[in-house]
């Protein structure tokens, strides 16, 4: 398992160059997102002691359903789905002793919270600020009205939305504001772990805010009906901003790669991180030749979930590392990916392309129990050979992003519908995560993978329309071997 003990992330304003480099240098397969040009917000509040917040969107509403923009309205109630998903929810969270429960007001997220709050003795604590996003006028309106009444401003909202103004307002930079409130109440909160039931994007909001990401990440961090995010806070010495690591993205009640998964607009290219399966280096920290060791029992069966997740679409191309565990892990996925027609999952053999990507392959340092990486990245030059270690795998995952990104083609229609899979440590896969979201190295501590996890990132707009993530560090799949959601990477600092 690679634990990420986070260190505090660069501030917005910088956050998204290289040393040395300009913004627009850091990436070369999809458009550079604009940074963000409202005022810089206050810093997180300090804290005495961790703390883990879960956040979880609400369950399918009415006008979920039917398809209607919903906004900060408060019309719609959940449906028997809705209902259904908060169920399953209270049930992958009913080991977690919560503090406390922050709700958004409206019917839909307070039911959700009800549910999922059940027979705990304190009461849900509501706060205007978690309602959904204020889109005045748009509200109540189906897509195909939005765009018959208001034309080309409905059309800003859907490319621009961080720099759409609505009847006067702009949505996306008042919700910004509005998530930096609400940490600050969550935040200084006596509780040590804390639940909050909201909405999509707020949510995205109060994850982007964590992490210190401004308002053209909108829509980047996709929150389904009931899916859960995990967010740790460690404190900081001096009174300074705790460090933010997100533990997981968008746990959901259903499969990610299924058809059926909701939120954000559908994708025919999809690039699907997978992180190899464990061995026994990585879970006894032997020091030679650890790039040779193949899977553990454990690594084996994990390796062996995934290929049956995966089973839910069709495999084009599985791209791994040279190293003996992720070779591992790519060909149970290929042999059950082929004997989809055998297993009932499809009506002909699947054909899927296997090869290698030497970008994915990592240092020995990274697959042994070392140094955390908030250790890695805060020691600078000071660090000697493991930060330079660190940044040589930076530098390829920038070749490796590419290439990975390379395997999708442009166009429209079913032949250009495309699923890759990547197979790797999850050192370099965090690297791949920050390349896709324009990030700079010093955030690959703001995010953690677990072995056996799964990531998803869509292209709807093509490879040259950047990656939208569906989820990060999934692991439900694992079943009795998952790592449960409010497991926290406190104390526990090795790779």
């Amino acid at each position: 398992m690679l634990l990420l003990a986070p260190t505090p992330p660069l501030s917005t304003a910088t956050a998204h160059r290289r040393p040395g480099g300009s913004a627009a240098s850091c990436i070369r397969c999809s458009s550079v997102r604009e940074l963000d040009r409202s005022p810089s917000r206050p810093p997180l509040p300090p804290l005495a002691e961790a703390k883990q917040v879960v956040l979880v969107r609400h369950g399918q509403s009415t006008w979920n359903a039917d398809g209607r923009i919903q906004g900060s309205s408060d019309f719609s109630v959940l449906t028997p789905k809705g209902e259904s998903q908060a169920e399953t929810s209270r049930l992958m969270l009913l080991a977690d002793a919560f503090d406390a429960c922050f709700t958004s007001p409206l019917a839909r997220s307070r039911r959700t919270a009800e549910i999922i709050w059940d027979s705990r003795d304190k009461d849900l604590i509501p706060d205007s600020d978690l309602r959904e996003i204020d889109l005045y006028s748009f509200q109540g309106l189906f897509k195909h009205e939005g765009k018959e009444k208001y034309g080309a401003l409905f059309q800003q909202w859907q490319k621009n939305p961080s720099d759409c103004s609505i009847d006067g307002h702009y949505p996306v930079r008042e919700l910004w504001d509005r998530a930096q409130g609400c940490w600050e109440r969550i935040l200084t909160h006596e509780g040590k772990s804390v639940l909050v039931v909201a909405h999509n994007a707020v949510n995205q909001a109060l994850v982007a805010t964590s992490l210190g990401l401004g308002t053209e990440y909108f829509r980047t961090l996709l929150q389904s009906n009931c899916g859960a995010s995990v967010l740790d806070f460690t404190p900081q010495p001096g009174g300074r901003p705790p460090s933010v690591c997100l533990n997981r993205s968008n746990q959901t009640p259903n499969s990610p790669v299924s058809a059926e998964s909701s939120a954000g607009r559908k994708s025919s290219k999809r690039i699907i991180l997978v992180c190899q399966g464990a061995t026994q280096s990585s879970s006894e920290g032997s020091l030679g030749g650890v790039g040779y060791a193949p899977l553990n029992m454990l690594g084996v069966i994990q390796a062996q979930k995934t290929a049956e997740l995966l089973l839910d679409l069709k495999v084009n191309s599985i791209i791994c590392s040279p190293q003996v565990a992720a070779v591992d892990t790519a060909t149970a996925i290929c042999e059950v990916q082929e004997a989809a027609d055998c297993l009932g999952a499809d009506c002909v053999p699947r054909y899927v392309e296997m090869k290698n990507l030497l970008g994915l392959e990592i240092d020995d340092a990274f697959l042994t129990k070392q140094k955390s990486l908030e250790q890695i990245v805060q020691s600078g030059w000071m660090g000697g050979m493991e930060h330079q270690k660190l940044k040589t795998l930076w530098a390829q995952s920038e070749d490796a992003w590419q290439a990975l990104v390379n395997e999708l083609p442009d166009g429209d229609g079913a032949e250009s519908d495309r699923v890759v899979v990547a197979i790797g440590h999850p050192a370099i896969h965090l690297a791949l995560l920050c390349r896709c979201l324009n990030l700079t190295m010093d955030y690959m501590p703001s995010f953690h993978l677990d072995d056996g996890s799964i990531s998803v990132i869509d292209f709807p707009d093509g490879p040259k329309g950047g990656g939208i993530i569906r989820c990060t560090n999934y692991t439900a799949h694992l079943g009795r071997w998952s790592v449960p959601i409010t497991k926290s990477t406190e104390n526990n600092d090795e790779f």
